[in-house]
Parts: C-alpha cells; sequence; structure tokens
C-alpha cells in the first residue's frame, strides 16, 4: 500500500498496526483523535511482559486489568467485595479449604476458543511451574509444581475445584483471585506457541509454557484485545467482539509511550490526545483552568517509598537507616513535587485499606541525622548511590533527598535509567539505594504486609523475592506476625496485627515511605465516563466513549 503521499489527517482512519506505525511516531502528527479511538500519553517505559503469569509492573497491569478476565474481580463500587468475572458463582466449604466456582455458559475468547474450568486449571498451573515474580500470590495457598493440578482442577466443563493449604479468611483469597496473576489464559491457542527448553536446578519442566509467545502475545477473553506492543512507544488495544459482557463503546485504545507533564499537556491541549497520564501538579492546574478540558483523579492502593539495601554494610546499620527518615523535606516535597498527585504518607498500608495506620513521626531534621549517623561511627559521612527512574515526580524526589542528605555529609550519586532498567538492577538486589513505586497486587493489607515486612528466605535463590528481600531485610519475627495476620479471620483483631506490624516498620525497616498516589488525568472535553479505579487493573476503559 502506498502511503507518501496520504493527508495525515486521514492516516487515524486506518486500522491495526499499519496505523499505529504511521501515526503514533514522537511527534504529534495529527490535530484530531479518530472518534472511535482512544489515545492515551501515559509513560509505560516500565513494560517488559504482556504474559499476565509474569507481569509484575504497573503499566501493564491496566493494560492485561482491560484485555483479560479473570474468576472474580473487584467491585469498584465496593472494595470490601468481589464479583463475578468468568465466574457465575462460587462457595466455600465448611473447613475453608475448598473453594467451588460454577462458570458462566457460553463463554469464549477473543481467539473464539470456549472458556472451560480447563483452561482456568491449566492457567493456574501455568503460572505455578512458570514461577515467575507474581506467582507467589498463587504458591502461597500451597500449591507447588507438583500439586497444582490436583489442587486447582476442573471438574466439569464449567465447574473449577480449589483447594487451599489453610483455612484462611475467604475475602483474602478471593482478593488474591482478582490479581492479573489470576487472569485465565486460552490453553488451546497458548499450546500452539510453547517452546522447549532445558531443565534446570531453578526450572524443572521442558517447555516454557508459551511464556516466551506471551511476553508481546495475547490469549484472553477480556472487553479489549491487545493488538501491539512496541516498548517504548506505544501500545494499541482493540475491541474484542466475543467479550460476554457489555461491548466496549470505542473500537480501539492507544497508549503512547510520552514521559514528560509538558509535553502530554500541549498534546491534550492540541487535540493529539484524549487524555495524559502522568501531568505534574503545574501542569495539572493548567488542565484543569482550561473550559475546554476536564481532570479526573483517583487515590490509588500505590505507595512510593525510598530503601536501603541492607547488602551495603553502611546502609545496614540500624541507626543510618532511621537518619534517612530524617533527611527527607517531607513538607516541601508535599507542597511542590507531588501537589494534586499524592498526599505524604510514611506508613506503607494506604489509606482505606483495612488497618491502615495514620502516624507519621519523622520531619526532616537535619541534626538528628547527624547525631544518628556519628552514633553510628560515621561522623564524616560515606558515599551511597541512587538508582531513579528517569521520570517525574521521582527525578525531583530525588534531586531533594540528595540535597537534604547532602546537608548531614552523605554524597549521593544520582544513576538515572528507564523502568526496566532499574528495577531490572532492583530485583536483582544489585543497588544501593531505590527509589520505588509499589502498587498492591490484591486490595487487601496483606498484599502490602507481606511484601514491606515479610522474607522467608533471603538467599538469593528465594522463591518469594518480596521488596523486604530485594533489600536483603532478614526479618524472621516480623515474617511470622505477617504470616500471623492473614489467618485472623476477626477483622478488628486483624486490622490491630496489621496497625502493629506498621508501627514497628516504622522505626526498623530500610524502607523511608514518602507518599501515596492520587492518580490524576487530563481529559479532552468530549472524553465521557472515563474514571480511575482504586488500583490500575481496575482502571476500566470499556465504558469509556466520545
Amino acid at each position: 500500500m502506498m502511503m507518501g503521499k496520504m493527508n495525515a489527517r486521514f492516516r487515524p482512519l486506518l486500522a491495526g498496526a499499519a496505523m499505529s506505525m504511521l501515526v503514533f511516531s514522537a511527534a504529534p502528527s495529527f490535530a484530531e483523535t479518530p472518534a472511535d479511538t482512544l489515545v492515551l500519553a501515559w509513560a509505560i517505559d516500565d513494560t517488559i511482559t504482556l504474559d499476565p503469569g509474569e507481569s509484575f509492573e504497573i503499566s501493564p497491569a491496566e493494560f492485561i486489568g482491560n484485555s483479560y478476565d479473570m474468576l472474580v474481580r473487584l467491585d469498584i463500587a465496593d472494595t470490601t467485595k468481589v464479583k463475578g468475572g468468568i465466574a457465575e458463582s462460587w462457595t466455600v466449604s465448611d473447613d475453608g479449604l475448598t473453594y467451588t466456582f460454577k462458570l458462566k455458559p457460553g463463554l469464549k475468547f477473543a481467539s473464539g476458543n470456549p472458556i472451560t474450568a480447563e483452561d482456568v486449571a491449566w492457567s493456574f498451573e501455568r503460572v505455578v511451574k512458570m514461577d515467575k515474580s507474581p506467582a507467589f500470590i498463587l504458591t502461597q495457598f500451597g500449591l507447588t509444581g507438583e500439586n497444582v493440578a490436583e489442587k486447582a482442577k476442573a471438574a466439569g466443563e464449567n465447574t473449577f475445584v480449589f483447594t487451599v493449604d489453610k483455612a484462611y479468611a475467604p475475602s483474602f483469597v478471593l482478593n488474591c483471585l482478582t490479581a492479573t496473576v489470576g487472569a485465565v489464559v486460552d490453553k488451546k491457542l497458548v499450546l500452539e506457541h510453547v517452546a522447549p527448553v532445558t531443565p534446570t536446578d531453578d526450572y524443572k519442566f521442558d517447555n516454557d509454557f508459551g511464556n516466551g509467545w506471551l511476553k508481546t502475545g495475547f490469549a484472553g477473553s477480556g472487553p479489549f484485545k491487545i493488538r501491539d506492543w512496541r516498548a517504548n512507544e506505544l501500545l494499541v488495544l482493540e475491541r474484542n467482539d466475543n467479550y460476554y459482557g457489555d461491548k466496549p463503546a470505542l473500537a480501539r485504545i492507544i497508549y503512547r509511550h510520552v514521559k514528560e507533564s509538558a509535553t502530554q499537556r500541549l498534546m491534550l491541549e492540541t487535540g493529539d490526545i484524549d487524555v495524559a497520564r502522568n501531568l505534574e501538579p503545574g501542569d495539572l492546574d493548567a488542565v484543569s483552568k482550561n473550559e475546554k478540558l476536564a481532570t479526573t483523579s483517583a487515590p490509588k492502593g500505590t505507595v512510593y517509598y525510598i530503601s536501603l539495601n541492607q547488602k551495603n554494610e553502611t546502609l545496614a546499620k540500624p541507626e543510618v537507616r532511621q537518619a534517612f527518615k530524617y533527611l527527607v523535606d517531607y513538607d516541601a516535597i508535599g507542597s511542590t513535587l507531588i501537589k494534586g498527585i499524592g498526599e505524604i504518607r510514611q506508613t506503607y498500608q494506604p489509606k482505606g485499606v483495612l488497618g491502615s495506620l495514620d502516624e507519621a513521626p519523622f520531619k526532616l531534621d537535619v541534626a538528628k541525622a547527624k547525631e544518628l549517623l556519628e552514633k553510628a561511627g560515621l561522623k564524616d559521612g560515606f558515599s551511597v548511590t541512587m538508582d531513579v527512574r528517569s521520570s517525574q515526580p521521582v527525578t525531583g524526589i530525588a534531586e531533594s533527598i540528595q540535597q537534604t542528605v547532602g546537608q548531614a555529609g552523605i554524597k549521593l550519586e544520582i544513576i538515572p535509567g528507564d523502568g526496566k532498567q532499574t528495577l531490572t538492577k532492583y530485583r536483582a538486589r544489585n543497588h544501593d539505594i531505590y527509589i520505588g513505586q509499589w502498587g498492591m497486587d490484591y486490595w487487601d493489607p496483606n498484599s502490602n504486609a507481606e511484601t514491606f515486612t515479610s522474607n522467608p528466605d533471603n538467599k538469593d535463590d528465594a522463591a518469594t523475592k518480596t521488596l523486604a528481600w530485594r533489600n536483603s531485610w532478614d526479618v524472621p519475627e516480623l515474617t511470622a506476625q505477617t504470616k500471623a495476620a492473614l489467618l485472623e479471620r476477626d477483622n478488628a483483631k486483624r486490622a490491630e496485627m496489621y496497625q502493629k506490624l506498621q508501627k514497628e516498620s516504622l522505626d526498623t525497616s530500610p524502607f523511608v515511605m514518602i507518599f501515596q498516589q492520587t492518580e490524576v488525568a487530563g481529559l479532552r472535553g468530549n472524553v465521557k465516563n472515563y474514571k480511575l479505579g482504586p488500583s490500575f487493573d481496575s482502571n476500566f476503559l470499556a465504558p469509556v466513549t466520545k
């Protein structure tokens, strides 16, 4: 097809990958987006894989949440509850160990293949056997590569039975199944793309369960299907006409990778995009004052933090950990860098979650920090590095901290990188200090408690790699408390246990909590029904119209 002389205004009307290649280059190329397409500008450089059995980052959670379905989904109208996804109903046995799900009849994947209980069972099996980062959300229920076929199995075409190892609070089990790792994949389709691998000590199986293909492929049943992804450039979702629920109002969704807030604002004002997702305080304020535009926001179960790797002998000193908590200018960060997009928070449980603790004992106190450093034998300070994703507001926060720790004699070198680079280094425990963003895997306090205050195995080859593990924080007592809270069925008592965990973490942990995110978006005036959910995988796009 010859495209060289085609007017740029007509290019967005072309469908599929050819359209995306032509239109979505780095520079704006048109003044109005297509009527059947929602175009969003968002920093999506943290996207490493689109396989729901492996993906564990922020932006792909939204892509997967809109393109795959799970047995149950979070009820965003009441986040204390879940509602059916592909499951029509479910029951829990009297002993609390067996969950039986009845699937909605007649459902199909985007491929046209029928959705059966066997697909659900195989989805569980591949997650457990691949054992990628999010697998612990399922394996924590006692699933292993050896027993998963028996513990998560089809009992008929439309009946799935899941057996857990302990009588957990049912809400906890169901909340875990709303996570993207619980996505049901099209077994027949994925098996067509399975690649052989050589079993190793770390990987016992002779195939990759389609992981290589699903890094960029798609095998879901959600309202949209993933059409195209190019790292650090764009991602395209297309309406799934086989979706069982209300069909999306728009034909496609296109995410353009744009990191700079000012660029996003300009593109929004000129009509090159419909939604801007990374607006900084100044640009957010300007958009809110523009009568042709609108804004929306929602508190997120996402917290930002600084973490100190305990493999670094200097950072492992208790006095150094505490000194860093007195070397953050919380007030300045709150009033400038995160104004309108976040709220200072010094505990790791987001507001609105069971047992969240509203305490903020730390403030910028250089004299106090110097006392602590002297007590640690570091009167003259020390040098250290910080890995930082090259996007706002984390870059601004890093620069602020570089300045304040410098007042106490700490020479901090900022190492910038994209989301993939910094995450890869962090997950390998090769950092000194890291600025992180953690979104809840499921709407339950265990999600954050487990990752911030539990580290069952601190060895480098551990199966469970929580944030505490990433920072080599070996805490057997807190790990035991976290497990105990998980089994408490009385909500009031459970809340008290989580508050206790947060109090202990405040003083002793290598985590300097900074703020809870308020997700914001700037919108063109013709965009309707665009709402942000409490989690990124609940930013549902099917209802959006233009």
